[in-house]
């Protein structure tokens, strides 16, 4: 048998002593961004700020664009649209777009979360995005979102981060009382109902005599003390736990970044800081940080929302084009992440078609399940197109499927951006436990992935 032609490169046999250093250097900031913003929320806060200091100021509809202009589109607080014209007519041209989503999964609480048990307080949850439920149990989390007071001020919230913060619990059985637990499937160890929080213990002892002196009571004296908060303004509450854990840098060669929230973040990141630093003027660009993805892109921060087309629309409309010309003539990135192929679990992947760490940006021509189906399949010629760009830049990058055909699957923004009439694929960042409250990557991967949106952009 000839030897197979395409061959994976592992991004640190080729690497001299400056791409190390870039690579390592590169990913510092990252650590910092994943770190800071670990809901959808404070990661389109912080890219914002990031935003303006390069320049960009805020787009509202009505307003005519020219070439040159940088702008951005904050939708909601939870979604945000960066976007630099170009010099090129965007009718022939098109708009370069890099799609990736800011939302991760997590353990969301219910609107009426607060009970009282057997002298613990806890809060009722909802968990959000495809979790594995028993990984989320025993481990410390933190308290992020905002409240809307009956005040009309909104009260953003972030406890468990800060090292004097106390942190939040979901109980799991002790070996020796697991028996019965044991003897349940994996993905019935813990049921949905069973991801109570645990918020406190003391009861409230100033209390009446003819009042309860319950915990639940003293846990609302708290919130109102130190917030303002009623018990009624959780009905008006988008409030989340997540892991408290900091992004740390695996393995004693450091090559790895364990962290919550990878997914989809870690191809985020790239995709901003690759529009800030290419000064290529040539090319429309929108980099797009959507929410809601890890559930479908519903609602209006997600990406099925109309804005997307909308700010397309006054894009075309700003020079007197055909917004259909520009959707026809564009070219989209899906940035998402894919399964990182992971010797422990070797059974589920096909080694040919997979996503290797280290190896660089990964290209998922398709996604979806069994026979493709839910996936946006890229065309060939978009394949060649990026295949090229690459090799002109010097990109290292591989190809890869989520896992062997009909053990899985999973979908992106793809197909959503892809029935505009625009090419797209999906290209991101091979990642280890994916969907896990401690996710990992490789630090080359994440570079290399940067190198390649810039690549685009320019």
């Amino acid at each position: 048998m000839s030897e197979l032609a395409y061959k994976r490169t592992n991004v640190y046999e080729k690497a001299d002593e400056q791409l190390l250093k870039d690579i390592f250097s590169y990913a510092e900031g990252y650590k910092t961004f994943i770190d800071e913003g670990k809901t959808e929320r404070e990661s389109c806060a912080w890219v914002e700020a990031a935003a303006k200091k390069q320049g960009y100021k805020p787009f509202k509809f009505g307003d005519k664009l020219k070439k040159g202009d940088k702008v951005y589109y904050n939708n909601r607080g939870k979604n945000i649209y960066l976007i630099k014209i170009g010099e090129k007519n965007v009718a022939e041209d098109g708009i370069r777009i890099i799609a990736s989503h800011i939302d991760s999964p997590r353990i969301d609480l219910k609107q009426v979360p607060l009970y009282e048990s057997d002298g613990i307080a806890f809060a009722k949850t909802h968990y959000y995005g495809g979790i594995r439920k028993y990984q989320w149990a025993a481990v410390p989390l933190a308290l992020h979102g905002a409240v809307a007071l009956k005040s009309g001020e909104v009260l953003n919230v972030k406890i468990g981060e800060d090292e004097n913060d106390p942190v939040f619990y979901i109980s799991d059985l002790l070996p020796h009382l697991a028996a019965k637990q044991n003897a349940k499937p994996l993905g019935e160890g813990l049921a949905g109902e069973d991801l109570n929080i645990w918020l406190g213990n003391i009861p409230y002892t100033a209390a009446a005599d003819d009042k309860d002196k319950t915990v639940k009571e003293n846990l609302l004296k708290i919130l109102n003390d130190k917030y303002g908060m009623s018990e009624e303004d959780f009905l008006c509450a988008e409030l989340s736990l997540v892991p408290a854990y900091k992004a740390k840098d695996i393995g004693f060669d450091r090559a790895l970044i364990g962290a919550y929230g990878h997914d989809d973040r870690v191809c985020s990141y790239p995709a901003f800081t690759a529009l800030f630093n290419e000064d290529s003027s040539a090319h429309t660009v929108m980099v797009i940080l959507a929410d809601k993805e890890e559930i479908g892109s519903e609602g209006t921060t997600g990406m099925q929302c109309a804005l997307f087309t909308d700010l397309i629309d006054a894009i075309a409309d700003s020079f007197g084009v055909s917004s259909a010309a520009v959707r026809a003539n564009s070219k989209c990135l899906s940035a998402d992440v894919n399964a990182g192929y992971d010797p422990n679990f070797r059974d589920v992947c096909e080694p040919l078609n997979s996503a290797y760490v280290s190896c660089g940006a990964g290209i998922t021509k398709f996604t979806g399940a069994r026979g493709k189906g839910g996936s946006n399949d890229a065309d060939a010629e978009f394949v060649g197109f990026l295949r090229r760009i690459f090799a002109e830049n010097n990109v290292i990058w591989q190809t890869g499927e989520m896992g062997k055909v009909d053990v899985g699957g999973g979908g992106t923004v793809a197909k959503y951006i892809a029935k505009n009439n625009i090419d797209t694929i999906d290209i991101g960042v091979p990642v280890i436990s994916m969907h896990s409250p401690y996710e990992v990557i490789s630090k080359a991967d994440l570079y290399e992935t940067y190198l390649a949106f810039k690549a685009f952009i320019k």
